[in-house]
């Protein structure tokens, strides 16, 4: 009995520098903070709005999937970011027999840029189809005109590169 008491007393004199080292490292990394820059889509609106400081100060018009693809809805936190991407068909039915598109492609469907939010098959995106931004167009992803999606890729890189996305119906 002596000797488990004294090597549990071991143990947890081992282990206390450990956990205060943890814990000193914690504190002095700061609470998590969330991202400068929350986006939301209002899927009805069609609209893209960028907030900074709790203040709008920016909205884009975008495209949304359509009714038998729809956008995801709820919160999302957005991830990498991809300039100039190629795009490859996604294995889906839709996409059957289409063919993978270079960066600079003017048929690649992804243009300038892609954030994903949702991996690994949604992402907001320029599109090569600047008509069907205000409409229901796309296979769930958010789509914006070329110059604007690459606008809000850097505005989420300048901030820290990641964004709160919220998308409601």
């Amino acid at each position: 009995m002596a000797r488990g008491r004294r090597n549990l007393v071991i143990l947890v004199a081992g282990l206390l520098p450990v956990l205060a080292a943890i814990f000193v490292a914690a504190l002095a990394r700061g609470p998590a903070r969330d991202p400068a820059i929350r986006l939301k889509v209002d899927l009805s609106e069609r609209r893209l709005y960028v907030s900074e400081g709790g203040e709008v100060v920016k909205t884009y018009p975008v495209a949304v999937g359509r009714r038998s693809n729809p956008t995801p809805t709820g919160t999302f936190r957005t991830g990498r970011i991809v300039w100039d991407p190629d795009w490859t068909p996604p294995p889906s039915d839709w996409a059957r027999g289409m063919k993978p598109r270079k960066a600079g492609d003017p048929r690649n469907p992804m243009q300038g840029v892609k954030i994903y939010f949702r991996e690994p098959w949604y992402y907001i995106h320029g599109t090569n189809d600047p008509e069907s931004v205000g409409t229901a167009a796309s296979r769930g992803c958010i789509r914006m005109r070329p110059a604007d999606a690459i606008a809000l890729a850097r505005r989420i890189e300048k901030n820290g590169g990641q964004a709160v996305l919220v998308i409601t119906p």
